[in-house]
């Protein structure tokens, strides 16, 4: 791929988040690997919890997506104290949603991870971790706002340095919980609380100093709150949607097993191709969040042609890094399973289904960077549209195909992979290859007509 000026600004917003969004889902990976230790059992209740909480703080992405795109429209407008006016506002909200998510998740733990009908032993694990991990939804909403500040504002190096300094605590905590004082799998969520809530005030710290550099206000604007939360209303549709997708997965696994033992495998294999998937579409987010911030300062300073030009290249960026992904996860199959859990049959099942998970990463790589431009583009409403056609497509499909393959995790897997991937690929090409989200000034396709 031949190298064109734009590159070097893609590099400066994509390496620095690429290192940062690789860190974040090593918070799950080392409790995987932690908590692998002590069982297959935990380690299934761990992919049961995982799914819960990660919805739960995955709706409110918007938190971060959305205020990259309006802090960086601002920016690239010229108006760089409104920008920050925003981003505390996104700060307010995050705190104000995180609240009543923490109640309402701490008390409906259980009820929650009882609908995947896992079993009492991995119901009970689950459980254990699911209600203090609860605790940190606060703290990661807080993280999720501040990040997207900093991202709007062309910063992709600060999250890095606090999500490094961030994991390795989380790292030492769990290691000194679980194992050190015996607290088992709660000790790995303890740890992960304690680490997120310095992580957040990291954050917040930095975008006050900016806010206050710059005579934006700090104190709770309800008006902006509200906006902040209606122009979030269709980010949150598009993320329900995928995540929505991402259970009904984890559901489909469990369809079909009749034995705890069997089903405890399948979901523990399940949870580690999960994460690792997760950790490269982190990955390959990087690039997506270069596109937000990208895509909305063009957008904002009204130049179209470079928007364009900047987004073919990064489709370019997404295809070759997918490709680059798939391959070294391909590669690094047979290994990796060994790594989190000694149980020999969680290795079996986990190779094909990394192999599978391996020839969707290209499409995975183009996908993540034209949601990331739109998101930019502040064109939330045909995401959330593009998502609910996806999931409509996906739902039926994935539960007939693993009732029809006995069970199988790897059929589960195939369709995960071929058909919601392939689903969100036409969805989004569809829409990257018109003019609608093409919306410049401060100005934002919201208000547009669904498609």
């Amino acid at each position: 791929m031949r190298s064109r000026p734009e590159d070097r600004e893609i590099l400066r917003l994509a390496v620095p988040a690429f290192l940062a969004l690789a860190a974040e889902p090593l918070f799950l990976l080392a409790d995987a690997a932690i908590i692998g230790r002590l069982g297959t059992t935990p380690l299934a209740g761990l992919g049961i919890a995982a799914a819960v909480l990660q919805t739960a703080v995955g709706l409110c992405v918007f938190l971060a997506y959305g205020t990259t795109a309006s802090v960086a429209r601002r920016l690239g407008a010229g108006d760089t104290r409104g920008a920050l006016t925003q981003g505390i506002d996104g700060l307010w909200l995050a705190i104000a949603i995180g609240g009543v998510a923490t109640v309402l998740g701490v008390t409906l733990a259980g009820p929650l991870v009882g609908l995947f009908g896992a079993g009492a032993g991995v119901s009970e694990q689950a459980v254990a971790y699911l209600r203090p991990a609860l605790l940190g939804t606060t703290p990661l909403l807080v993280m999720l706002a501040a990040t997207g500040v900093l991202r709007g504002l062309q910063d992709t190096r600060t999250p890095l340095y606090v999500a490094v300094a961030g994991n390795a605590l989380n790292v030492v905590l769990n290691v000194a919980l679980v194992h050190g004082l015996g607290l088992g799998i709660a000790g790995a969520a303890w740890g992960s609380v304690i680490a997120q809530v310095g992580m957040a005030v990291a954050l917040t710290t930095v975008v006050v100093h900016a806010a206050r550099r710059e005579g934006a206000p700090l104190r709770p604007d309800r008006s902006g709150i509200l906006l902040a939360a209606r122009a979030g209303v269709a980010l949150v549709v598009r993320t329900l949607t995928l995540r929505a997708a991402l259970l009904v997965t984890t559901y489909a696994v469990t369809l079909g097993q009749v034995r705890e033992d069997a089903l405890a495998v399948d979901l523990a294999a399940h949870q580690l191709a999960l994460t690792l998937w997760t950790f490269l579409a982190f990955v390959l987010d990087s690039i997506a969040i270069a596109a937000q911030a990208m895509t909305g300062r063009y957008l904002g300073a009204s130049d179209v042609v470079g928007t364009r030009r900047v987004t073919d290249r990064m489709i370019r960026w997404g295809l070759w890094s997918g490709v680059v992904t798939g391959a070294l996860l391909a590669v690094a199959s047979p290994v990796l399973g060994p790594l989190f859990t000694g149980d020999a049959a969680v290795h079996d099942r986990l190779v094909g289904v990394l192999l599978v998970a391996a020839l969707g990463q290209p499409a995975a790589g183009v996908v993540f960077v034209l949601d990331g431009v739109l998101i930019g583009a502040g064109d939330g409403r045909y995401l959330a549209w593009g998502g609910v056609v996806t999931l409509v497509v996906y739902a039926p499909l994935v539960l007939l195909a693993v009732t029809a393959a006995g069970g199988a995790l790897l059929a589960v897997w195939v369709v995960f992979t071929a058909v919601f991937m392939g689903a969100r690929l036409a969805v989004l090409l569809h829409r990257a290859r018109g003019q609608a989200w093409l919306v410049t000034g401060l100005g934002s396709t919201r208000d547009a007509p669904a498609p």
